[in-house]
């Protein structure tokens, strides 16, 4: 039995706001996933290119034998550098996941903790986030 294209187009996503702000447009939603991917991608590249300098930061070795100690130092102290950003990328890099999972799963822009939404003013100027003001301010306070 065929299937008409009008059975086969996709449902528009529907994002939450809250209340005064304007609904998401089909375009704003599209450019809100495309930045989250495109951000992920850009982190991905990233943390690649970071692991491939933290790799021959450890191929110079730690070993001080010979070699003056501010050099030894200061190498080592790049190399805990570079293992603190890589890190720090990674975090992002899943926290991204985590939305686009969510945006793909229809949960995303709903606060993790309460339910209620995120806001399109939050999420347009950080994408990745998984709670509201509110419960982002309560969790700081801990």
């Amino acid at each position: 039995m065929p299937t008409s294209k009008k059975a086969a187009a996709k449902t528009p996503v529907v994002l939450p706001v809250l209340e005064g702000e304007d609904p998401w447009t089909e375009e704003e939603v599209a450019e809100q996933r495309a930045e989250l991917q495109d951000e992920l991608e850009r982190l991905e590249r990233r943390i690649a290119t970071t692991e491939a300098e933290l790799e021959s930061l450890l191929k110079g070795g730690t070993d001080g034998a010979g070699r003056d100690p501010a050099d030894v130092g200061s190498s080592n102290f790049e190399r805990d550098q570079e293992v603190s950003l890589v890190q720090n990328v990674r975090e992002m890099a899943e926290q991204l996941r985590l939305a686009i999972t969510r945006f793909d799963d229809g949960e995303y822009g709903l606060c993790e903790v309460c339910g209620q939404p995120i806001g399109k003013g939050r999420l347009q100027v950080f994408p990745r986030a998984t709670l509201c003001v509110t419960c982002k301010q309560r969790e700081e306070r801990r």
